[in-house]
């Protein structure tokens, strides 16, 4: 029998210990001969993340204890950061990125010893930084990108990609790092070789653009020594992103483009290449066009993969609307065949072994795993960091896809999680309080997965609404650029229309709204607090408040023009950049606010969630300002994960009138 209890008061399994605990997922997985590695977080372990290796019987371990870790801080978001090979005697050979001094180690975990550093230290800026190795045991080197900082402003940096000699040379000598590429792009992916090992294709872009905006492919010539030779663009545009590039079998070059309004494979045959140095942009042929589904994504971290190509011809492919799955594409015909199973998000990495395809996927019912697709028989199955439910599953939310209609009848796309406990419900005549999770990006989208902080609030009675506001990745390229100089206006628009439409119907107590999110997200809810009374109250991390200060001089090099197609230009609309600020309007906020920061952050940096703070001191609305050290750009610490979440639930319930005695309580400022 159901107990009977007001909405929020609930009783939990799911507590802020156990959903910390599950924060992150698996990510860049790779094969090493008939051996599965990735990487995988440890939140408990102060947030590192872990190198796992997944043996051909199936036993998994961490080879690289505490305190490696191993993650890239390239344009700081990162991107793969490992790359492994077979060597000679059979056994494998690992090559890393180490978070801390960001240089890469060699590593045979077979009886070679310790890790190895292969690059030296930089004193300059940020130092000296690698991400999306590619191992040549054939030439003794590693090829990837580098990231050299030339000064102390974030802004001054150069971006090629480098040979790494394996045999330790360039491990205090910064002049045996071997520089394939010049400095005339501002960002670079890493080279893919052609199978003939002739041809390198690499993909690059430059500001203001984001590579969502505009990116082009170059294709570079490999001599026996030496940079790459007739370099040129042969595929994109300044407006026409290109997501990713990888070559065929037979010698075909492979790539994601955006230019039909999706991202959707495109083929390039050898013959339409050209020769060495030949000009122009060539032909190239949609292998599956027309289908309205997305074969690619924002590149938000360097050396993102939605396809492989396999050795019998096909491409194993992640695509679809809204959220993705795995398929296997057939290019001479245009068919794609996709697994199956009950996963509705496959993370953008991919390894290939044989005929067999290695992704990372979850659902609303379990956390991201890897999984393996038999792609002989259709079997897919999971083969390592598997879901288990740490809780009667009973206590999972039930999504429900909605469509909303937004301003000018336009469509809002959202996942709504109603309050859900096996074990309670509240008065028939109550309305739930709902919060609406706007995410970050803002070039991004919310999956349909597992989310234990989701649960966290749904199982004490309190609904979750996440909305794919305009601007959001998955539904085309012209849904992506509703946001373009209409950042704090679509966005905060879109989430109002959701909010407003669930007290509408009677879904969501209007009088108990509350709005939340980080980084882009945490913009949004900021100025949705000063633009609309929506909502009661708001949850702000490590958020953009100040977009002249973000402008100029306070944030991280990737992003520095990110607001000319956000906001606009600022030489052009100057006025712009303080009317639609937070922080320019801090007199208008009225709802509670719990805000929330990083102090190691160079993204969102804590200055200006001070200025912020220094404005509303004396206003008389309550407020709490918690801020963690060692703490970066999102939270990756057990205990900042717990602090924070319970943090927040006390907004709620105080605001809302709820009474829960089983966390701390929040302690405003006014």
């Amino acid at each position: 029998m159901l107990s009977m209890g007001a909405y929020g008061t609930w009783p939990s399994p799911i507590d802020a210990a156990l959903a910390a605990s599950h924060d992150g997922r698996p990510e860049y997985v790779g094969v090493v001969g008939d051996e599965v590695w990735w990487t995988e977080p440890r939140p408990a372990e102060a947030g590192r993340r872990a190198l796992v290796r997944r043996r051909a019987d199936g036993t998994e371990e961490s080879p690289l204890p505490a305190p490696w870790n191993v993650r890239s801080r390239v344009i700081e978001y990162g991107g793969v950061p490992w790359a492994g090979a077979t060597r000679p005697d059979g056994g494998p050979l690992i090559v890393f990125v180490h978070f801390p001094d960001q240089r890469l180690y060699a590593y045979e975990p077979d009886g070679g010893g310790a890790p190895r550093p292969l690059t030296p230290v930089s004193a300059t800026g940020g130092g000296l930084r690698w991400a999306d190795p590619r191992l040549l045991l054939d030439r003794g080197e590693v090829w990837c990108v580098l990231e050299e900082f030339t000064g102390e402003a974030p802004t001054d940096v150069r971006r090629v990609i480098a040979a790494v000699p394996l045999d330790g040379s360039a491990a205090e000598d910064r002049t045996a790092v071997r520089e394939l590429t010049d400095d005339r792009h501002r960002f670079v992916t890493g080279p893919r070789l052609s199978p003939d090992g002739r041809r390198a294709a690499w993909i690059a872009w430059d500001h203001p653009r984001m590579p969502w905006d505009g990116t082009v492919v170059m294709l570079g010539e490999v001599p026996e020594s030496g940079p790459f030779t007739g370099v040129r663009a042969v595929v994109g545009d300044t407006d026409e992103s290109v997501a990713q590039v990888d070559w065929a079998p037979d010698g075909s070059l492979l790539f994601v483009s955006d230019i039909g309004g999706w991202w959707e494979i495109q083929r390039v045959r050898p013959e339409n290449l050209g020769p060495a140095g030949a000009p122009g942009v060539v032909p190239s042929t949609g292998l599956c066009p027309g289908r309205g589904e997305e074969f690619g994504g924002p590149l938000w971290k360097i050396g993102l993969q939605w396809f492989h190509p396999m050795e019998n011809g096909l491409i194993a492919v992640i695509h679809g609307k809204g959220s993705t799955t795995l398929g296997v594409l057939d290019p001479a015909t245009g068919e794609v065949v996709d697994a199956a199973g009950p996963w509705t998000e496959w993370a953008a990495t991919l390894a290939v072994q044989g005929d067999r395809v290695i992704g990372v996927a979850a659902s609303p019912r379990s956390a991201y795993e890897i999984v393996e697709l038999d792609t002989g028989t259709g079997h897919a199955r999971v083969i390592g960091a598997a879901h288990r439910d740490p809780v009667d599953p009973a206590y999972y939310p039930e999504p429900r896809i909605r469509t909303f209609s937004g301003p000018d009848n336009r469509e809002i796309h959202a996942h709504i999680y109603p309050p859900h406990s096996p074990d309670h419900s509240a008065p028939h005549e109550e309305l739930p309080p709902y919060v609406v999770w706007a995410h970050g990006g803002p070039t991004g989208h919310a999956p349909l997965v597992l989310d234990l902080e989701i649960a966290y609030f749904t199982s004490r009675g309190i609904g979750v609404a996440e909305v794919n506001y305009g601007g959001s990745t998955g539904y085309g390229r012209a849904y992506r650029d509703r946001l373009r100089e209409q950042w704090g206006v679509v966005d905060v628009e879109d989430c109002a229309a959701v909010a407003s439409a669930l007290a509408a119907e009677g879904t969501a107590d209007p009088s108990r709204l509350a709005v939340r999110g980080g980084s882009a997200g945490g913009w949004t809810t900021a100025v949705s607090l000063t633009s609309t009374d929506v909502y009661a109250c708001g949850t702000i991390s490590y958020p953009i408040l100040d977009l002249l200060g973000w402008a100029t001089d306070e944030t991280h090099d990737f992003e520095s023009r990110y607001l000319e197609s956000l906001v606009g230009p600022l030489a052009e609309v100057p006025g712009r950049y303080r009317d639609r600020s937070p922080l320019h309007h801090a007199d208008r906020v009225s709802a509670p606010f719990l805000l929330l920061q990083g102090l190691d952050d160079v993204i969102c940096p804590p200055a200006q969630c001070e200025r912020f703070l220094d404005r509303m001191a004396g206003r008389g609305v309550p407020h709490a300002y918690l801020a963690f050290e060692g703490e970066g750009h999102g939270f990756r610490r057990a205990d900042t994960m717990v602090r924070a979440l319970e943090a927040e639930l006390s907004l709620y319930a105080q605001t809302f009138g709820i009474d829960r005695t089983d966390i701390p309580r929040l302690e405003f400022r006014g």
